[in-house]
Order: C-alpha cells, then sequence, then structure tokens
C-alpha cells in the first residue's frame, strides 16, 4: 500500500515533487511500513519528505492497481492535503536524499509530468475534491460498475 497528499496554493495549482531517483514527478507521500495505516503513512511522509505537518485531510481517492506490470498488486490512498498559505510553503524542506525540487503546476501540467499510473489517479482526485465523496480507482480510472 501507499499513501499520497494532493496540496494546492491559493491559485489552485496542485504541489509535485521531484524525486532523485525516477524520471518522473510526483506527489508527496509513500509506500506503508509494516502495522501502518494509510492515513498514518501520508502524515508520516510528508513531514519526512517537506516538513509539513497535516491534519484534517480527508480522503479523495483509492486505486487498485493490477499486477499487470509485475510489480504485484497494490492500493493507493490520495488524501485532500489542501490549501498551503504563503507561510506554508515558505517552510517546506525538502528530504535531499529523496527530493530535488518541488513545484506548484495547474492540474493539466500535473498530468504531464507525472508518471502514467500516477496521472490518472491525480486527476480523477482532482475532479473529485469539492465534491463530498471519495473515488475508488483501478488502475487509475472509476471502475465500470462505479460510472
Amino acid at each position: 500500500m501507499g499513501s499520497g497528499a494532493l496540496f494546492f496554493n491559493s491559485e489552485g495549482k496542485v504541489l509535485i515533487v521531484k524525486p532523485t531517483y525516477k524520471d518522473y514527478w510526483e506527489i508527496p507521500g509513500g509506500v506503508t511500513e509494516n502495522d501502518e495505516s494509510p492515513w498514518n503513512t501520508c502524515v508520516r511522509e510528508v513531514k519526512e519528505e517537506l516538513g509539513l505537518s497535516v491534519s484534517g485531510t480527508k480522503l479523495l481517492s483509492i486505486d487498485y492497481i493490477s499486477n499487470s506490470d509485475g510489480k504485484g498488486e497494490r492500493l493507493m490512498f490520495i488524501f485532500d492535503g489542501g490549501e498551503l498559505s504563503d507561510s506554508d510553503i515558505k517552510n517546506i524542506s525538502l528530504q535531499e536524499k529523496e527530493l530535488s525540487e518541488y513545484r506548484f503546476v495547474t492540474s493539466e501540467e500535473a498530468v504531464s509530468l507525472l508518471g502514467d499510473k500516477l496521472k490518472r489517479r491525480v486527476a480523477n482526485s482532482i475532479l473529485v475534491r469539492k465534491e463530498d465523496k471519495a473515488l475508488y480507482l483501478e488502475n487509475g480510472e472509476p471502475a465500470d460498475y462505479f460510472k
């Protein structure tokens, strides 16, 4: 399992991060440790990667990832980190071993920079953010029986 958070600035742009070990951008978050809930994973990873504390977020999506890539089946959670204040943004402290930079981008830019499966998950999570519900996805897309 893994968890991530979507954060936005006052212009409505989404925060993405550049891992030092990948060719594409991601959202803040990471892999769940032993006996750790998806929510606690999100809180821990955001603190480790950005130095930010997360509280009071809501679930945006759960994505079932099939074993089509040979990496095993996975469940990925995205939580709404909300809007960051200018002060929050100034206090971002990147975990230098894992992240080389961050930026705020439009939803369209995010989709072009994120990895294949993540871009669909993020795009769908952004769409549902203003609604009072969470999405169930399969490989980044709403399952046919939920459409």
